[in-house]
């Protein structure tokens, strides 16, 4: 029987659409007898079993194999008989006859192939053409070295360029059956812009080419004289990596474009384009067991390149030792290359620690401090710097880290070398240098050091002068710094502010300068904030720049919604408030101060502070600032009862202004506003004060129960007081908090408030059958100190807790 269609391969419905040359092409049918019947192909090693039949070799071994594996007897799979014998008799005959047909039809094929492969034909054609090729290729290298004679190679790549995706696709996988395993044929068939036009493939995201293509490229990269080709195509590597770290479902492709990088790894040429791209692995290797040469190339690549963070720990962990060897003693060019590369895995914290587990401090700091011949270019020093300022940052406890001479980072010495440098060298180091003491300080455990050596050092000024630094990455990181060491060092600072001609005027125009919020504004908020809020030479200085006005401006822009600053609105907003705050311990003092205060209504926006919700330093601030304001609400009354008129007004009443007051208030007996005397009734505050007893944060209870203990003091209406604070249900709160025995602090201010409130007969009479504080106040009177003890004395006298006659203390006025 004959198979016509199968020996030409075209297709079965080819009437009308089949080109001349489909219907001028000779090739000769198949014969049945070539067909292996367990394949239905054509076979390349026929041979013969016992019953006659004709397989082809590999197949019969394979069904010989499968039978005894199953235990079964062994048959002819064509008739089924059992064979007593496995015996394969080649069939020669039979093999000449079917290479002399495939050689008459190979030549017809190649005729074909000619005529086809060239621009103009039609699409069916070139692709019967180039499917041609394919099965001729898949005969053998001989095959292979025929279409390499008969110059086929250099048509099948031109067709890469054909504008069907279908010639496209099968130009690619032609050229990769014609690749693989021979050497010879990879060689040409990259003449030209082969490789090029085959790397563009890799851009096709969705196309069967682009898969078709890895395949190629990694068929060529088998030979490292084209990887080196494939890896200087401009972005051969980069669409590589992207294949190969993609989570495509196609897993094959994937792993062709891994091995294929793997492959390209081993061209020492590529290692540029393989380090620019990620690919670290050819670099660190010449790196470390390079030439002396290469190894300094590979140092000054390695400062060259931007470096994801997987890539910093990856080069930490392989190199670290290396670049710190390096940096102790190597030339000066290798030092140079060397902190190039420091500093920029250092940029990354976990390759911070690594390094610091490779030894870096220790040679860093000498490099830093090194002084005569064998110090740094300062330009190095600038690098070294760098690096430094990213090691400080990785939060590791330098307390146990030792240095030379049995000496740490935060040791007095080194600090000390560190605030010289700071002085003594150019804007580049100095921020840097700021920097690592801005860590240092960041941290509980070190900053304590580092004011010990900044106050010894007397480098308080010299830090406070780069406030009106023009470098804004210094001046930031000066005031940052100034801010971590303002709780512990407040005077010193608030004296040299007020000291330093123009120090505290920059500072002031920082916080005010732009509409925005910036980290410098924040910061420096934060460290103006810090400083002692009794401090009346600051505060009146602040009052004279005018910064309170321009505060309170800031605060209501903020609240409403106007002026926004992102991360740092909140630092900032808190900031304000607090440095708002310190009016309100001075206006015993300072008659300005209370102007101030009723011109801008003070107590009213402190009042509304107290609900900003989730900002709780805000609402103690303000409780606090209310607490003050109320403590003096009781003098202003006097001072209104009995004004001085002035000399005019003492002749001609008429010229007096009147006041403007809302009533008279039950607890201070005066004309009361919140306004001008700023009291706490007038101004309806009292029931935000008791909604602020009930809060999870202790300071702000603390802040709330001492504002309204200012109603219960002695010089106002005691009764009144409480019997405002039991109208507001401000009663219940206050026993909690005694009960409740959250702090010590709580618990004393509870107790004096208690005490007052049960001078009220019907209160003590109600309250004296509550177990619960009874039992508190037993156990304030057992535990407190001496003070307090007086006080629950008292209030359990008024419960008849304990008898009048049994006073165990002394009676104090």
């Amino acid at each position: 029987m004959l198979h016509v269609g199968d020996a030409t391969g075209s297709d079965r419905h080819n009437s009308s659409g089949e080109s001349n040359q489909e219907r001028t092409i000779h090739v000769e049918p198949i014969y049945e007898a070539f067909l292996c019947p367990l394949t239905k192909k054509v076979m390349q090693d026929p041979v013969t079993i016992d019953t006659g039949c004709t397989f082809e070799r590999v197949e019969i071994e394979k069904w010989f194999k499968k039978c005894r594996d199953n235990g079964k007897k062994i048959t002819c799979p064509f008739t089924s008989q059992e064979i007593k014998s496995t015996t394969l008799n080649p069939s020669f005959a039979l093999k000449n006859t079917i290479e002399e047909w495939r050689k008459r039809n190979e030549a017809s094929q190649l005729e074909f192939i000619h005529r086809s492969l060239s621009p103009g034909n039609s699409e069916s054609d070139i692709l019967r053409a180039l499917k041609y090729v394919q099965d001729i290729c898949q005969r053998g290298k001989s095959q292979k070295h025929i279409m390499l004679a008969e110059e086929v190679v250099p048509m099948v790549s031109v067709m890469l360029k054909n504008g069907s995706e279908d010639i496209r696709c099968q130009a690619l996988k032609t050229l990769r059956i014609i690749a693989e395993e021979d050497k010879d044929c990879e060689e040409a068939m990259v003449v030209g812009d082969t490789i090029r036009t085959i790397v563009k493939f890799l851009t096709y995201d969705t196309s069967p080419a682009r898969g078709e293509a890895v395949s190629l490229l990694f068929e060529l990269s088998k030979i490292e004289s084209l990887s080196e080709k494939i890896g200087g195509v401009n972005g051969s590597i980069l669409f590589l990596v992207g294949i190969a770290c993609s989570n495509s479902e196609n897993v094959s492709l994937v792993q062709q474009a891994e091995k294929t990088l793997e492959n390209i790894e081993k061209c020492e040429k590529n290692v540029f384009q393989l380090a620019e791209n990620g690919r670290l692995k050819l670099l660190l290797k010449l790196l470390l067991e390079g030439s002396e040469v290469s190894q300094l190339s590979m140092v000054s690549l390695l400062g060259d390149l931007i470096l994801i963070n997987e890539s910093k720990v990856l080069v930490s962990q392989e190199a670290g030792s290396f670049l710190v060897g390096v940096m102790r003693s190597g030339s000066l060019q290798a030092k140079e290359a060397a902190l190039s590369t420091l500093s920029h895995i250092s940029s990354y914290k976990p390759s911070a620690i690594i390094l610091i587990e490779k030894g870096i401090l220790p040679p860093l700091v000498r490099n830093l401090f090194s002084f005569g011949s064998n110090q740094l270019p300062m330009k190095l020093k600038e690098v070294s710097a760098t690096v430094l300022a990213n090691i400080i940052s990785s939060g590791v406890d330098f307390e146990t880290i030792p240095l030379d001479h049995n000496q740490t980072l935060v040791s007095e010495d080194i600090i000390h070398n560190l605030l010289h440098l700071i002085s003594n060298t150019g804007p580049a180091i100095e921020c840097k240098l700021v920097q690592v003491l801005v860590e240092l300080t960041s941290s509980p455990a070190t900053v304590q050091n580092i004011v010990v050596a900044i106050k010894n050092s007397g480098a308080t000024i010299s830090l406070i002068q780069f406030i009106e630094a023009p470098q804004r990455e210094l001046r930031i990181a000066s005031i940052k710094l100034l801010q971590n060491i303002s709780p512990y060092m407040n005077r010193e600072l608030a004296e040299a502010l007020c000291s330093t001609a123009g120090q505290l005027t920059g500072l002031i125009k920082i916080i005010f300068d732009e509409d925005g919020i910036t980290e410098e504004q924040a910061a420096a908020v934060g460290l103006l904030a810090n400083l002692p809020e009794r401090d009346l030479r600051l505060t009146l200085q602040l009052l004279n720049e005018e910064a309170f006005s321009v505060i309170i401006s800031k605060v209501r822009k903020i609240r409403q919604g106007v002026t926004r600053g992102g991360r740092f609105v909140t630092p900032y907003l808190e900031g304000l408030v607090r440095i708002l705050s310190r009016i309100t311990y001075a206006l015993e003092d300072e008659p300005r101060t209370v102007t101030f205060a009723r011109e801008h209504n003070l107590a009213i926006l402190f009042s509304d502070l107290l609900q900003v919700n989730g900002l709780d330093s805000i609402q103690i601030v303000s409780a606090l600032a209310l607490e003050n304001m109320s403590r003096q609400t009781e003098h202003l009354i006097r001072i209104s009862k009995n004004p001085d008129p002035g000399f005019f007004c003492k002749f001609f009443p008429c010229l007096s202004s009147s006041q403007t007051m809302t009533g008279i208030c039950e607890v201070h007996h005066g004309n009361c506003s919140i306004m001008d005397n700023f009291c706490l009734v007038e101004g309806k505050v009292l029931g935000k004060l008791i909604a602020c007893l009930d809060h999870t944060n202790e300071k702000m209870v603390e802040a709330a129960l001492a504002a309204l203990c200012t109603l219960l003091e002695d010089g106002v209406d005691i009764h009144k007081g409480v019997c405002l604070l039991c109208e507001a249900e401000g009663i219940k709160p206050i026993f909690d908090i005694l009960v409740e025995n959250r702090t010590e602090n709580l618990r004393k201010r509870s107790i004096w408030a208690i005490e007052r409130i049960l001078r009220l007969e019907d209160i003590a009479c109600e309250i004296s059958g509550d177990l619960r504080i009874s039992t508190a106040l037993v156990e304030a009177f057992r535990h407190s100190d001496y003070q307090t003890k007086q006080i629950a004395e008292k209030a359990l006298k008024l419960i008849d807790r304990l008898p009048n006659f049994s006073g165990i203390f002394q009676t104090t006025g």
